[in-house]
């Protein structure tokens, strides 16, 4: 008898020690008094940076425990660096977010051996809004719509890096449309890249319509000439016509479905998928009250950021969709991207 209790005493003392663990702790326990960081892959100043800003400065207040949310830039690879490191060297305990550019999920189908990530196999927090892309001129390029832009001698854009969203979309339009496009790789982010059209060093550029300066459109310092998403944005002139639009063959428009779809994650956040679920639940949650908090809407609109959110549940069947793409449309999409 005296044998018995004595292991039933250890076995509730060892669930006791478990139930207190770190790896255990409820995450109101787990989160008090945590930092969080939330890694941005791109430098200061950009559109993925400011999205990743605000909800820092919100977010926080949704997870149990309310822990403290730092962020923090790494550019690198276009975004791919900041990727990386989710599973390679950052914390897999819940204190680690990341935001990255999603064209990168059609560039790991594309090029498996260079990225060497599934964005299928990590954590998905939700995106705060589909990203409606866009192609524009800068004023004095005077470039006015599509058939100018096609008939021009030469369209120079900025990127970060092959495999970026931006460096896509010139190739669709070199590559698939004929546009005659150079384009200078290297700039740290977004907001590198502003600075160059506003000196005269690029022609345009291709990038989030939501990043675009609102000064810039009031002012006319650009010219929208084409979109890449069908569904385009309210504040978006309606002449702009869709890039699906001048598809002329059925190829083209299961490659460009490859290219557009991760469009639909246009501001995504993921963590790693070694995180305890109950802790992935537990910011998915918050992410999802966030998105409907009136101080946090109230400051998205004053800053001109438009929030149309995806669920973190959503944003996994969108990537589930897009690793279905059929092996020759890939096949095609590579050789346009290159």
């Amino acid at each position: 008898m005296t044998s018995h209790r004595g292991a039933a005493l250890a076995l509730a003392t060892a669930c006791a020690i478990a139930a207190t663990s770190p790896a255990a702790a409820q995450p109101a326990e787990f989160y008090k008094g945590k930092t969080m960081t939330m890694v941005v892959g791109f430098s200061a100043g950009g559109g993925y940076d400011a999205y990743a800003r605000l909800l820092a400065r919100h977010l926080g207040r949704h997870i149990p425990g309310k822990p403290d949310i730092i962020v923090q830039n790494l550019p690198g690879a276009g975004s791919l660096n900041a990727v990386r490191q989710l599973e390679a060297t950052q914390p897999k305990d819940g204190t680690y977010i990341t935001t990255f550019n999603p064209a990168l999920i059609t560039d790991s189908l594309m090029n498996p051996e260079k990225v060497k990530f599934r964005f299928a196999d990590v954590a998905w927090i939700g995106s705060m809004t589909p990203d409606v892309r866009v192609c524009y001129s800068w004023h004095t390029a005077k470039i006015a719509n599509w058939d100018e832009l096609k008939a021009r001698k030469e369209f120079i854009l900025g990127s970060t890096a092959k495999g970026t969203a931006a460096y896509v979309n010139g190739a669709i339009l070199q590559n698939m449309f004929g546009v005659k496009v150079r384009q200078i790789l290297g700039f740290p982010g977004g907001a590198e890249q502003k600075l160059a059209l506003e000196r005269g060093e690029l022609d345009g550029d291709c990038g989030s319509w939501s990043s675009v300066p609102p000064e810039w459109i009031a002012e006319k310092k650009i010219t929208p000439l084409v979109s890449f998403s069908p569904l385009g944005s309210p504040d978006l002139p309606k002449d702009v016509p869709f890039i699906g639009n001048f598809a002329t063959t059925p190829e083209q428009k299961e490659v460009l479905d490859v290219f557009i779809s991760g469009g639909d994650l246009g501001r995504p956040f993921i963590m790693s998928k070694s995180v305890p679920e109950d802790r992935q639940k537990a910011v998915r949650d918050a992410f999802d009250a966030t998105m409907k908090d009136p101080q946090f809407l109230a400051e998205a609109q004053k800053l001109q950021l438009p929030i149309n959110p995806v669920r973190g549940e959503n944003a996994k069947a969108i990537i589930e969709r897009i690793y279905k793409a059929s092996p020759s449309a890939v096949a095609k999409a590579k050789e346009v991207a290159e």
